[in-house]
């Protein structure tokens, strides 16, 4: 099976959704309560939602498809809007990343981070911005290998229930 990434496009809107749903409930779902989990996607992972991304200039988004145009993930960056006072007007964010499970550890992830950061930095170096959830380890120590460095921390909502993430920062002369 042959896998290529491309930056989406207003057609892709459900893939989007799809892929983005489904990483989301492989990687968290067994942490919310269905009724937090379902509202949740119903409000950031519906075609709507990632329509609004790709009508925007602000945001770009790249599909991991294999041959027969599967989506098998997806990244999104954007300007940063994390609650950090550091935060400032032209730093850019990676506000999603993520591969199917089936696809973990095999560079893929890595390749859409690339494609995600060399967009934000097409302009050249800014101050970027990822936010990871306080336990995932892996996606930690993948960011600090990049020169990411946790810069805060804060609750990140989803229903009812309250996450702890973490807030990476990456400045523009450490790039």
């Amino acid at each position: 099976m042959a896998l290529a990434i491309r930056r989406a496009g207003p057609a892709d809107a459900a893939a989007l959704a799809r892929i983005g749903a489904s990483t989301f409930v492989d990687t968290f779902g067994h942490m919310y309560p269905d009724e937090d989990l379902q509202g949740f996607l119903r409000e950031s992972h519906t075609p709507e939602a990632y329509t609004r991304y790709l009508a925007d200039p602000a945001y770009a988004l790249w599909l991991l498809e294999d041959d027969d145009g599967n989506a098998l993930g997806y990244a999104l960056a954007g300007p940063s809007g994390l609650p950090h006072p550091d935060v400032a007007p032209g730093d850019g964010e990676l506000k999603r990343l993520y591969v199917a499970p089936s696809l973990h550890n095999g560079g893929w992830g890595g390749r859409l981070f690339r494609e995600a950061l060399d967009w934000l930095e097409r302009d050249g170096p800014r101050t970027l911005w990822i936010s990871v959830w306080s336990e995932n380890f892996g996606a930690q120590r993948f960011y600090a290998r990049h020169g990411f460095e946790k810069a805060g921390e804060y609750e990140f909502p989803v229903g009812r229930i309250r996450d702890r993430e973490f807030i990476f920062r990456r400045d523009a002369n450490a790039a």
